[in-house]
């Protein structure tokens, strides 16, 4: 069984390791290394699909037939050439310049970074969708360096059928080098957990998805895994639309997309800016829009936004320069704008725009009154690595059910979340399903309620039998309280902390490192089943067994009269309330009192050790 997070973080640390030793930056070392990942996952596809036509090869005279680009194009499978191939690259010999290699046009390859140019130049003549993708600065690195990474890759556990470990490496990698690029220009990656949470509830099952500022492609990602995990072909169910107007972001999403298995039709350049152009003429086409789009937007060119229509509510405010001051609610017209008479849609918005005044109110009234706002999410600080101001997530339903239809949910997230370190924050799989689960009974869908909390119950038992946890194995049943079994875990984790004490105080010195880890691992198992334990918890507490009801300071479901009532406000935190905080017993005026005592206590020791050093001094004649 492969320990992925283990495998992301080894091979982050050792290419990070030799990142430093190149002397490139983060922005120029990205591309080339998430371009070597790409090419590890295409060798180990090859491999796969030509077992697979190997198996019926025709003859003759005894001989099996050689096989051609044409018998992985009928399997929709990338062809590659020898010299494309990873395993060639991995064996050639040390010194390049004495192998007398060509290049695809016969030119002379002196380093191993010219023979990696040509593997990519190779591939690209295979892949339409790739032209002009792939990365070709790896004479930017040495040798030595190069080689080294080409061993890092060369990993068995990369060769898991279907491309699911590559495709969680290369997004890993994406994620490590957003954090280090952010502070430059991070703008490209959206966090995952806002993204799953976008797909979840969206719940993209066919048709057209269009992202109109489409980044590394995270949308595309993630929806096509949820089609995939329902039992259905992504590529077959869904045709993927992007546009990006920063052509290096725009390659990112190509390669992301084919390490991942998809294909997509994605525009970059000026005619990609969105603002002005509709690149795939997908106006009241999509079925469904996904988008983190660059927030507050200034100087946009009225006339020219005017003209390329998809303002189905009119222009937002527009200054003495002609120009758009704030491009949100330019953003909210053409996702709305998008959508067939079916469609949803789901994106990332500052915060600022829920109860932004002029004309964007006269546009959020409009686009209110439709029926087809869904659901407002807000989410707290932290969520990315460029910025750490809140967000809200926007979801439009033009097919919503007759019995919400003048209604909205708004869920107030913003204190719930799981820290990660001191800047950054996210959902866990288990909060976004909770957070899924509101939105289910809000539609009147308590089967999927009750099918996550029997999922709950499933983990925790696999978990306890895994552990070989008798105990906690014992009692869980259909009906057992999650309280109960969060106990049995706690119970169990005070016994196993005995346990590993004792362990490690008798254990041979030689074994001791190695006892240490398998008791690490042991019971951080047994911390993460009470910590779903817990979610699980938090969610039946709310909602028993599957009837949605407002939750003060967390959800609230409000009439179109009600968002009237507030001014057209669509700030979850205006309906949902405060929850009550709990008395913590303290008597406030009494803690203040000794919080002055022990201040003035302090002062004292502060004047006194002053006048200790200035009396020191002046006998140091000082």
């Amino acid at each position: 069984m492969i320990n992925i997070r283990k495998l992301e973080s080894e091979l982050w640390e050792s290419a990070d390791l030799l990142r430093a030793g190149s002397k490139l930056t983060s922005n120029q070392y990205c591309m080339p290394v998430l371009g070597l990942i790409f090419l590890r996952y295409a060798y180990s596809r090859f491999k796969l699909v030509e077992t697979e036509i190997l198996k019926n090869r025709p003859s003759r005279g005894g001989r099996i037939l050689p096989i051609e680009a044409s018998d992985f194009a009928a399997k929709s499978a990338l062809y590659l050439p020898k010299e494309a191939q990873y395993e060639y690259l991995l064996n050639l010999p040390e010194d390049i310049s004495v192998a007398g290699l060509k290049d695809k046009d016969d030119n002379d390859m002196k380093s191993l970074g010219e023979v990696v140019n040509n593997a990519m130049s190779l591939i690209e003549e295979q892949s339409e969708q790739l032209t002009g993708v792939l990365p070709n600065s790896y004479t930017d690195f040495s040798d030595e360096i190069l080689s080294e990474l080409l061993r890092i890759f060369n990993n068995s556990a990369l060769d898991e059928v279907g491309g699911d470990v590559i495709g969680r490496i290369y997004e890993y990698f994406l994620n490590k080098f957003a954090k280090n690029i952010a502070s430059d220009d991070g703008v490209f990656f959206t966090p995952k957990s806002l993204v799953k949470m976008i797909v979840n509830i969206i719940e993209p099952e066919r048709g057209i998805l269009l992202d109109p500022a489409c980044g590394s492609g995270g949308m595309f990602i993630q929806s096509g895994d949820f089609v995939n995990a329902m039992g259905m072909n992504a590529n077959c169910a869904m045709t993927f639309y992007g546009q990006e107007k920063v052509e290096y972001n725009a390659k990112l999403c190509l390669m992301n997309m084919a390490v991942h298995g998809l294909t997509g039709v994605i525009k970059s350049g000026d005619e990609a800016n969105s603002f002005y152009h509709d690149a795939h003429n997908l106006n009241g086409c999509c079925d469904y829009v996904m988008a983190n789009p660059p927030f507050n937007v200034d100087k946009v060119k009225s006339e020219t936004c005017e003209n390329a229509g998809r303002l189905p509510f009119g222009m937002p405010g527009i200054n003495k320069s002609k120009e758009v001051g704030n491009a949100n609610y330019l953003w909210i017209s053409y996702f709305y704008s998008y959508l067939n008479e079916k469609g949803r849609a789901g994106f990332v918005m500052a915060s600022s725009a829920t109860d932004s005044q002029g004309k964007d109110k006269n546009i959020r009234e409009r686009l209110v009154r439709t029926g087809h706002v869904d659901a407002m999410i807000s989410v707290g600080n932290n969520f990315f690595y460029a910025k750490s101001l809140p967000c809200s997530l926007w979801f439009f339903d033009k097919g919503k059910a007759d019995t919400i239809k003048d209604k909205v949910l708004f869920i107030d997230a913003r204190n719930y979340y799981t820290v990660i370190d001191r800047t950054l924050n996210e959902w866990s799989d288990w909060q976004l399903k909770n957070m899924n689960a509101i939105v289910w009974l809000y539609r009147g869908e308590p089967e999927k309620y009750t099918a996550l909390l029997d999922e709950y119950r499933r983990y925790l038992m696999h978990l306890a039998a895994e552990l070989k946890a008798d105990e906690i194995c014992r009692i869980i049943t259909p009906t057992t309280a999650f309280s109960d079994i969060l106990a049995a875990f706690k119970e169990f984790e005070t016994e196993q902390k005995q346990q590993a004490k004792f362990d490690m105080e008798h254990v041979a010195r030689q074994d001791k490192k190695k006892q240490q880890a398998f008791w690490d691992e042991r019971l951080a198992d047994i911390s993460a089943g009470m910590t779903v334990a817990k979610e699980a918890i938090w969610l039946y507490e709310k909602f028993g067994d599957g009837v949605y009801a407002d939750v003060l300071g967390l959800c609230k479901v409000a009439t179109i009269s009600e968002i009237e009532e507030k001014g057209w406000s669509l700030t979850p935190g205006a309906y949902v309330g405060v929850a009550p905080v709990a008395d913590d017993g303290v008597d406030f005026e009494e803690r203040m009192a000794e919080i002055h005592r022990e201040l003035l206590s302090l002062q004292a020791e502060s004047n006194d050790l002053m006048d200790t050093i200035s009396k020191n001094m002046k006998e140091m004649g000082l």
